[in-house]
């Protein structure tokens, strides 16, 4: 592995950003792009604290706490509190701004990342045969847990679920302790799912690569607002 890296074209006119140095822009952009700090003026505040040991970007205080030759200690707070503390180089200050970089990645990163993500779906929308679904939903009633038979010939405990939304209502199976972890009443969202058709109605299923989890939703419709089957 290489333990330098430079961001510039052509042959390299100086000293180079090892990785570690690099890591730690990658650290920075993520800092920027969790505060909504434009990365410009983000870098231009590190440079400011660099030379007059403080600055302010954004509510962000930053104050270059210690420098040992050609390397100093920044501590980024705000008025609630601590935020970070990581050392730079002086060199790398230097440069064209390689935080800018970083988090124009990371931000097209996260642009794909919520483009790919499937939809919500309402419950009537689902219709059997469909997968890769997501889905938020109210427990409305629940079975206890029934042991049977699975065509793998092993056994399980399988329970029958009862879950609902402003539009329908649909039977969800849940197996062995997929079920521990919820209640009447919770509210729970559920990822990567899919829709069968088990003795003529439609069933929500999880299958092995889906989630189910509780989520917290004061807005939901409680459960004498949704239809009951």
């Amino acid at each position: 592995m290489q333990d330098s890296l430079w961001f510039g074209r052509g042959r390299h006119p100086g000293k180079r950003i090892s990785y570690s140095e690099k890591r730690g822009i990658e650290y920075l952009a993520r800092i920027s792009v969790k505060h909504e700090i434009d990365p410009d003026e983000f870098f231009a505040c590190l440079i400011d604290a660099w030379q007059n040991e403080k600055s302010e970007c954004e509510g962000l205080m930053i104050e270059c706490r210690e420098k040992t030759n050609d390397r100093g200690i920044f501590l980024l707070t705000k008025e609630d509190g601590w935020v970070a503390q990581f050392p730079l180089a002086e060199h790398v200050l230097m440069e064209a701004n390689p935080l800018k970089e970083f988090t124009n990645k990371m931000l097209l990163r996260a642009q794909r990342l919520a483009e790919s993500k499937p939809a919500r779906l309402k419950i009537e929308d689902l219709s059997a045969g469909r997968k890769h679904v997501t889905v938020k939903a109210r427990v409305l009633k629940m079975s206890k847990p029934k042991l049977v038979s699975t065509r793998f010939g092993t056994q399980a405990y399988v329970s029958n679920i009862i879950i609902g939304d402003n539009t329908e209502t649909i039977e969800l199976s849940l197996w062995n302790n997929q079920a521990n972890a919820i209640s009447v009443g919770d509210v729970i969202q559920i990822d990567n799912g899919y829709v069968a058709s088990f003795r003529g109605k439609r069933q929500l299923r999880i299958g092995r690569r889906g989630e189910i989890d509780v989520v917290k939703d004061s807005d939901f419709p409680l459960i004498e607002q949704l239809k009951t089957t």
